[in-house]
């Protein structure tokens, strides 16, 4: 799971292998390990708790599973704000609904814990409750949505890639989740395409 979108909530909606026609292609949350795998390459969880959880969801896979559905409904939800924000429209209801429920649920769980001796804000229940991946892509997602950043909100131009990413390229000329991926077949195409070599 590549990590392009400059935010962990950008992370998250981009763990499909690209959207056409908004449906998604190649779900790379196809387990609930694989939200728990998500979650520790992303950071939001440390390999302690990721171990734990994947215990935790092997033991109860009905749990596990609707914590999976939940976290796939959340992702879709976010992407569909984020999209029509990108297009100056409004969020819709539902989709609002879920962003706030998940965020509800989030700082629910929250509590004030001494670090390194500082106060920070975390959750003692991390590695404990089959949910826990989604509380920090939801607190990062209220962050984003509440953010000047959010101006920086770009979507991969690549044909059925959809991936979405905060453009922080000095001009603000960024087109793709990676020039690697989507740039270099972009460039592909377009060369092809002046030379004759792309079928009609």
């Amino acid at each position: 799971m590549k990590l392009v979108g400059g935010d962990p909530c950008l992370d998250f909606v981009n763990t499909v292998g690209g959207r056409a026609q908004s449906r998604v292609r190649a779900d790379k949350l196809a387990s609930y390990s694989d939200l728990v795998g998500f979650a520790e390459h992303a950071g939001l969880v440390n390999a302690s708790a990721a171990r734990g959880l994947k215990r935790k969801g092997f033991a109860q896979p009905r749990d596990a599973e609707a914590a999976l559905q939940r976290a796939r409904a959340f992702r879709e939800a976010l992407y569909a704000a984020l999209r029509a924000l990108l297009l100056g429209r409004r969020p819709a209801p539902p989709e609002l609904r879920t962003l706030n429920a998940e965020l509800a649920a989030c700082r629910s769980r929250e509590r004030l814990a001494l670090q390194r001796g500082r106060l920070l804000w975390g959750w003692p229940e991390a590695g404990e409750r089959l949910e826990s991946p989604l509380w920090p892509v939801a607190r990062a997602a209220a962050a984003l949505l509440t953010s000047p950043e959010l101006a920086r909100l770009r979507q991969c131009g690549g044909d059925a890639c959809g991936w979405l990413f905060l453009d922080r390229s000095r001009n603000r000329s960024r087109q793709w989740c990676t020039m690697q991926d989507c740039g270099n077949l972009s460039k592909v195409r377009r060369f092809r395409k002046r030379h004759g070599r792309v079928k009609p």
